[in-house]
């Protein structure tokens, strides 16, 4: 059997294929996503003289990345933090905290995340973290919780991400009270946020 196409027919069938392909691309690029900040909870944990795990939290955060959730590709990242909003429900703990002993505020007033690679089989993402002048690579586990057209407000794509990791924070030079078993060398991690497609 043979197939004759009409050169109208012919030109008719390439358009389509290419506004196919071309939908099919547009649909799994990339896009910038940004960290709503009304929803950015940065929460630390570490351990005290071995009586309890006490709780923190940086009020002030933001960050923004580029991702395909179709294709899992994640190309770039940064989170910035704040380490003069460093809050622990006590004052002269946060300051601290902010002082020469831990964070430094004055001197180092940003806390940087800078993406390198994603691992989607792991759900693992490896970036740099920057503290007090100090960079070292840092693995978080990433759990992507939602992604949909937010249902009031901006109406937008947005993703819903849980991400944690644990670090020993004298690998940045902070290492007060890790001797004297004082303040725990352990830091847990935890992110929770949504990130809107822009």
């Amino acid at each position: 059997m043979s197939i004759i196409l009409s050169h109208r027919s012919l030109m008719f069938w390439l358009s389509g294929c290419a506004q196919a392909w071309f939908a099919a691309g547009a649909y799994a690029e990339a896009a910038d996503w940004q960290i709503d900040p009304d929803h950015f909870s940065i929460v630390f944990e570490a351990d005290h003289i071995g009586y309890q795990q006490q709780l923190g939290f940086f009020l002030e955060g933001s960050g923004r990345f580029r991702f395909d959730p179709e294709t899992d590709v994640l190309s770039s990242g940064i989170v910035e933090i704040l380490s003069d909003s460093l809050f622990s429900n006590h004052d002269a703990r946060d300051n601290h905290l902010k002082g020469r002993d831990f964070l430094n505020a004055r001197r180092h007033a940003l806390i940087v995340f800078e993406v390198s690679e994603y691992f989607v089989a792991d759900r693992v993402l490896r970036g740099n973290l920057t503290m007090l002048d100090e960079t070292h690579p840092v693995d978080l586990e990433v759990v992507v919780n939602k992604q949909a057209v937010y249902p009031f407000g901006h109406r937008k794509q947005t993703l819903g991400i849980s991400a944690s990791a644990v670090i020993l924070r004298s690998q940045w030079g902070m290492d007060y009270g890790v001797a004297n078993n004082m303040v725990g060398d352990e830091v847990k991690l935890r992110f929770e946020f949504e990130a809107i497609r822009q």
